[in-house]
């Protein structure tokens, strides 16, 4: 490790001794509101912490067109983190509008808004998001699992599992445009609970109404939060804590309560929990100014292997198991969705099969696909159940790879040489169906 690595490292671990130190604080006074933290958030350590996170997360530039690249080989990260740094304590600092692209939503042809704000917002952003940040995950409940620090998809699959032992019902429930319908007044209420500080309440609120810049058009921002902003998954969360504390508080007894973001199901014993728990959610919604989706929202019987629920990627539904005394009981399992599974295929298919591909010795490719392999498996493959249908994908990357070997070699007949290729990949090739 040289010299640079080290300082940073000793930079992070600085940061990170602050945000648990405000942790504790403020779990230890729950009722405290910070009205000192504007300083903080430029302090080097932070500013610098905040620098690397953005960068190690890529992206591309923002409506400035200033790139990472060119920020180190023209500007020089010293610089830039000197500037900022000048900016925000004599704020004079100013967002800047939020370049709107559209990406591809899930695998239909429908298209979806992704905000790219730029590199020196994205840093503040970070810097910010990382001094308050510990004081609201001191708010917030076990039934989020989103974008939250040492928390993650598969502890909500466990959740969901472990509530469906005793649940026969599920409320799958979808937010029409979610990000999009943030109501400002009512989320700054919210954050205002434990942030007093004038300066940081400005920050927030300038992010909120800078504006999209879409095809050249400046369009104001009187709702929502831009998807893409670094704060925006935090700022998600602290709007829909509302739900996660009204539902602890009130209804739990009615269902479990599993949220990753804006996604959200509640798993009931009986279908009249489940009716009423679709009340209540709405009764909330109106309260946030939200709208239930009513045509992606459902209402599914788990009671066997009949109707299941998609849920971060995942099908899941209750398979059966004989017991050793012929007993059959259902249990919850989680496989790829349809869409998932789609998705994987599409990816190998993109990264194997383009004509400039063809230069490429067959087992060249092997690297690549493994480290697409490895995190997908990580992912899916959290029930045994979920090797039958990763074991397709398994096979769709050997013909494709077969394709790829007879394309070479002006091959005809597509599917001869598989037998070869498998043979020729058989030690070197990961599969998403075994570990």
């Amino acid at each position: 490790m040289n010299v640079k690595q080290m300082t940073n490292t000793m930079l992070k671990q600085k940061a990170e001794s602050f945000g648990q130190m405000l942790y504790h604080c403020a779990k230890a006074q729950p009722k405290r509101k910070f009205h000192a933290l504007y300083d903080k958030i430029y302090r080097p350590d932070i500013l610098k912490t905040a620098w690397l996170k953005v960068k190690a997360n890529k992206g591309s530039a923002g409506v400035d067109r200033l790139t990472f690249d060119y920020i180190q080989d023209e500007i020089g990260e010293n610089n830039f983190l000197n500037s900022l740094y000048l900016k925000l304590k004599n704020q004079t600092y100013q967002p800047q509008p939020v370049k709107r692209v559209w990406i591809p939503k899930g695998n239909s042809k429908d298209m979806r808004p992704l905000g790219i704000p730029t590199i020196e917002d994205r840093v503040v952003q970070q810097a910010t998001k990382m001094v308050i940040e510990p004081i609201f995950e001191t708010m917030f409940k076990d039934s989020s699992y989103g974008f939250r620090p040492n928390r993650n998809a598969h502890q909500a699959m466990k959740a969901i599992r472990k509530a469906s032992q005793k649940s026969y019902w599920v409320v799958d429930i979808d937010i029409k445009g979610y990000f999009d319908n943030i109501h400002h007044d009512k989320l700054m209420k919210l954050v205002k609970q434990r942030v007093s500080d004038r300066r940081v309440l400005k920050l927030i609120r300038q992010w909120l109404k800078v504006g999209v810049l879409d095809e050249k058009e400046l369009k104001p921002s009187f709702l929502g939060s831009p998807q893409g902003g670094v704060i925006s998954p935090l700022l998600a969360n602290i709007y829909l804590n509302y739900l996660d504390t009204i539902w602890e508080k009130r209804y739990a007894s009615l269902g479990t309560l599993v949220r990753y973001a804006d996604d959200m199901v509640i798993l009931c014993h009986t279908k009249k929990d489940a009716i009423q728990s679709i009340q209540i959610l709405k009764a909330v919604f109106q309260k946030l100014e939200l709208e239930m989706n009513l045509d992606k929202s459902r209402l599914v019987n788990i009671w066997d292997d009949k109707g299941g629920f998609d849920f971060l990627g995942f099908h899941n539904r209750k398979f059966p198991k004989r017991k050793k005394n012929g007993q059959v009981m259902y249990f919850l399992e989680h496989i790829p969705k349809k869409g998932a599974m789609k998705k994987m295929r599409q990816t190998f298919k993109d990264y194997i099969s383009p004509r400039s591909k063809l230069v490429c010795n067959t087992m060249d490719l092997i690297d690549g696909i493994n480290r697409k392999v490895v995190g997908m498996r990580n992912y899916y493959r959290i029930s045994p159940i979920a090797t039958r249908w990763l074991n397709r994908i398994d096979w769709y990357i050997l013909e494709l790879l077969t394709l790829h070997y007879n394309k070479r070699r002006n091959n005809k007949n597509k599917r001869s040489n598989l037998s070869i290729v498998r043979e020729m990949t058989k030690y070197r090739l990961k599969k998403l169906s075994v570990v």
